[in-house]
């Protein structure tokens, strides 16, 4: 776990509005997934940077408990051309803390690590949160994903 700043950069992908009450995320995340990887969305994102993955949890309503808007997608160079059924987000670069999950995707390790942040006593600015689906990625069943929290 570290801390640090990032430059502000956009995402552009498809998204969802979701809560975490009554296990709703829990559902409506794994969905947009499985839309992400079935329809082959990466490949449809103009002026993408890379192939990493990015899931962007944002425009919460107040804190984790109430409703936000979850993103996948990638990073772009620019916004000038949107997909249709597309959105974009520019995360602005305000603190981070960083987490690292490690392991097997199949053992939930990304949602066991939201579980530790969300027990954690941080100071959480609530702007964009985001996880970093890269090259350690690759092997779901040997991976690391970097996960983004942006404090005060």
């Amino acid at each position: 776990m570290s801390t640090g700043q990032n430059k502000p950069f956009y995402v552009i992908g498809i998204s969802v509005r979701t809560t975490n009450e009554n296990q709703q995320a829990a559902k409506d995340i794994p969905a947009l997934w499985q839309r992400f990887m079935s329809e082959n969305i990466a490949e449809q994102i103009p002026n993408r940077l890379s192939n990493e993955v990015y899931a962007v949890y944002t425009d919460y309503e107040s804190d984790y408990t109430k409703p936000y808007t979850t993103i996948i997608g990638c990073k772009v160079k620019d916004i000038a051309a949107v997909p249709e059924g597309m959105t974009y987000k520019r995360i602005e670069a305000p603190n981070y803390k960083t987490y690292v999950a490690k392991g097997s995707l199949t053992e939930n390790i990304v949602y066991n690590k939201w579980l530790e942040i969300w027990n954690e006593d941080i100071n959480r600015a609530y702007t964009s949160d985001y996880e970093v689906y890269g090259v350690k990625a690759s092997d779901p069943t040997n991976t690391e994903v970097e996960i983004f929290i942006g404090v005060n």
